[in-house]
């Protein structure tokens, strides 16, 4: 007890220049913390950015991609098949998977591509995409389909109008739901349900690929791919868009190196300010530890008072800095990614640490209080 009373006599005396260091130590501790807060919450915040550029995780027939050609017959892969391996494999990661069929079929006496999928899937594998008229909320809704909007502009087709697609010597018809805006191939096809496609080509069970969207950090991706395809059927590959998923493992590679640069370098120069008043507060303190060593005061428990004394220093700095590092990320988020940044409590107990090794660490000069000679201090040298 006596012990930590006379710890912080010492820190009410010093004050004046203990003010600096802690001054010092507060605003490392906020940068610091705010930085690593910044760091884990941008990996969740540009990993749903990434997923906003759709699928990307691919599953195409073993022998090739499919083919669009209305006469030829296409690569194609039994839907229970895959379906199955994936079910095998169920993970929160993953975001939407959905099968698709291609064909080219006619109407008006105009060519179109018709693509059979998941009606109720299309807006979760196609975030960005812009909708005049109504999503489908059913698999099962056969009598309705979406359309792009090169294919309405070309047929004068609008929500609700009705759709009628030859195939070969088989029809069908559908109401147009709504009108895709895509900015892409979507704007020239025609999305309908799934079995009436198979149903109009002749090609029950049938699919042409597999589209997946899976969520989290680049290597958790990878590690999911990889498991599922060892679990894939034989005639089924499994092909990553590397685009998305290493544009998104380098730009999450360049963030963090730069945080963890810069972590270092605060660390270093707090430590530096540290180390400036510490080297004053040795000079101040040596009439002190003489007077205590002429008391029979030993030196380990001269220098254990001093070194608690800034051990208190850096922790109280570091879980100040810290509140205020949150709050700082906290706003960041909200002016870079229009969403707050949640605090991550794990942040505090790093950041009190790393406080406390570096105001250690900027003590180095008390140690030379070790050789202060009583004689020498009571003599008035």
């Amino acid at each position: 007890m006596m012990f930590w009373r006379l710890v912080f006599q010492l820190l009410r005396r010093s004050r004046g220049r203990l003010v600096v260091a802690m001054l010092a130590i507060v605003s490392g501790a906020a940068v610091i913390s705010a930085l690593l807060n910044l760091d884990l919450g941008v990996q969740n915040k540009l990993t749903q950015e990434f997923r906003s550029l759709g699928a990307n995780i691919v599953i195409s027939p073993a022998n090739g991609p499919p083919t669009m050609e209305g006469a030829a017959t296409p690569s194609l892969m039994r839907e229970d098949e895959v379906l199955h391996s994936l079910q095998r494999l169920q993970s929160p990661q993953v975001v939407a998977a959905v099968p698709y069929l291609y064909i080219v079929a006619r109407t008006q006496d105009t060519p179109v591509v018709v693509t059979g999928t998941w009606l109720d899937q299309a807006q979760k594998i196609e975030p960005t995409w812009k909708l005049e008229g109504n999503w489908i909320s059913s698999r099962d809704d056969e009598s309705h389909c979406l359309i792009g909007r090169a294919v309405a502009r070309q047929l004068h087709l609008a929500p609700d109008g009705q759709l009628k697609l030859d195939y070969v010597n088989r029809t069908t018809q559908c109401t147009v739901a709504g009108v895709v805006d895509a900015g892409g191939t979507a704007d020239n096809q025609v999305f309908a349900n799934l079995h009436t496609v198979q149903s109009l080509a002749n090609l029950p069970g049938q699919i042409g690929l597999v589209q997946i969207s899976v969520s989290g950090a680049p290597e958790n991706v990878a590690d999911y791919a990889a498991r599922l395809a060892a679990a894939l059927p034989s005639g089924a590959q499994l092909r990553p868009i590397r685009q998305v998923t290493e544009a998104e493992g380098s730009l999450l590679g360049r963030i963090q190196f730069l945080i963890i640069s810069m972590v270092v370098l605060i660390l270093i120069l707090t430590a530096f300010c540290v180390l400036g008043t510490m080297a004053a507060l040795a000079m101040e303190r040596r009439k002190d530890v003489g007077l205590m060593k002429s008391l029979g005061g030993s030196i380990s428990r001269i220098m254990g008072l001093f070194l608690a004394e800034v051990g208190v220093l850096g922790a109280v700095g570091g879980l100040i800095g810290a509140i205020l590092g949150v709050t700082l990320s906290y706003w960041m988020g909200l002016r870079v990614f229009g969403a707050a940044i949640s605090p991550r409590w794990e942040i505090f107990p790093v950041t009190i640490l790393l406080m406390i090794v570096v105001a250690m660490a900027g003590a180095l000069p008390l140690r030379t209080l070790g050789d202060v000679k009583p004689a020498v201090i009571l003599r008035g040298e």
